[in-house]
């Protein structure tokens, strides 16, 4: 699985074909719905959070998707997407998601980001889905670190941390099995890799798949760090720069909703 940085993805004219007349369809069917959008790089904003339509892998095939906000009390939101994609079904096409913090550059006030992880802040989160799918997909956190406390919109992260909760249809990270951890109570096959975004720009990539699908998460993303760091492989002056939770689609067509979701830094 490769990725390019979202600046990156926009100069290289990644286009994705989609029917003005179906996306309002689509959209229509979230009556719940405040906002919403169906362009490649398109944000709605939540408080804290936004909401990308991140299309970033969509060169590798054909198809469209669409994002939108379902509700928001304070902290906490709902938002939802669906998608139709085709093509090379070992390539993400897209992963359409909330961010609080850090997306190459800032766009909202109030994230409480970055942390230095070797704080070992409290970063508790809970997340309730509902997944309709036919594919290739995963559900997972992202969260990206840099060296610095204030990166820019030109400073490509040097650390990657993904968390999948749920996966179907033989999604698979990158990098190689290292071992299986248990945090927060379930247990998590890690992964260990290299992520070559081109032009000699890359990261480290460390995954953790629980062994088993869930659809609702009580969790504190400083286990996650804490662990990597425990083992020598995550620096603690790196800092904690986003926490990104969204679907990472292959290939297939379907729809998540999330009831609940909530982030905070303590």
């Amino acid at each position: 699985m490769r990725r390019i940085t979202f600046i990156r993805r926009m100069a290289m004219g990644v286009a994705v074909a989609l029917s003005a007349a179906l996306a309002s369809t689509l959209l229509a069917a979230s009556p719940a719905q405040a906002a919403g959008t169906c362009t490649s790089g398109g944000t709605v904003a939540m408080g804290k959070y936004f909401v990308t339509n991140n299309l970033w892998g969509a060169g590798s095939g054909s198809g469209w998707q669409c994002s939108w906000d379902s509700w928001q009390s304070g902290d906490s939101v709902g938002w939802g997407t669906n998608w139709n994609w085709s093509g090379q079904s070992n390539s993400v096409k897209s992963y359409s998601s909330i961010v609080l913090g850090w997306h190459w550059g800032w766009q909202r006030p109030g994230t409480e980001l970055p942390v230095r992880v070797g704080d070992y802040r409290s970063i508790p989160t809970t997340w309730n889905y509902t997944v309709s799918q036919s594919g290739t997909m995963n559900v997972a956190y992202d969260l990206w670190l840099h060296p610095m406390s204030n990166p820019g919109s030109s400073n490509n992260p040097t650390d990657e941390i993904m968390i999948w909760p749920y996966r179907d249809g033989g999604a698979g990270p990158a990098g190689t099995y290292q071992t299986t951890v248990s945090i927060g109570g379930a247990n998590w096959d890690l992964y260990r890799g290299w992520i070559d975004a081109g032009n000699g720009v890359g990261w480290n990539v460390f995954s953790f798949i629980r062994t088993a699908n869930t659809t609702s998460v009580n969790l504190n993303l400083r286990d996650f760090t804490g662990d990597l760091i425990w083992r020598g492989w995550l620096s603690g002056d790196k800092y904690l720069s986003s926490v990104q939770a969204g679907t990472e689609v292959f290939i297939g067509s379907g729809r998540v909703d999330t009831n609940s979701y909530w982030v905070d830094v303590q």
